[in-house]
């Protein structure tokens, strides 16, 4: 083998492999963009399916919200009109749950 040859082979060889990377290269970017493709689309699907089940989550406690809203107010209307009724025992009855609460608590911390 001459060194023309050799050099030949080289360039042959090298010319394969470059042509073998490119292909390469081609067929990643490719993969690549298909599996971006898909992932965008598996996006769109899952947001779309959460914000489905979002709204019908949000109609469904719609009524729950309505009622404990009311309820609450009319505790709240209740509270006031019995303080307002005997303020001193309201106070007495807050001042006694506050002391049992505060037992509670520091025998619990002990």
């Amino acid at each position: 083998m001459t060194a023309d040859t050799l050099e030949d082979a080289a360039d042959e060889f090298t010319a394969a492999a470059s042509s073998a990377a490119d292909k390469g290269q081609k067929a990643l970017n490719e993969a690549l963009e298909k599996a971006q493709a898909k992932i965008a689309e598996t996006t769109r699907v899952a947001q779309k399916a959460l914000k489905e089940h979002a709204d019908n989550l949000l109609e469904q406690t719609k009524g729950y919200r309505d009622t404990a809203g009311q309820q609450f107010d009319d505790a709240q209307r209740f509270v006031v009109d019995k303080v307002n009724e005997r303020p001193l025992a309201a106070v007495l009855t807050a001042l006694v749950v506050g002391l049992v609460l505060g037992l509670l608590m520091s025998s619990r911390d002990r």
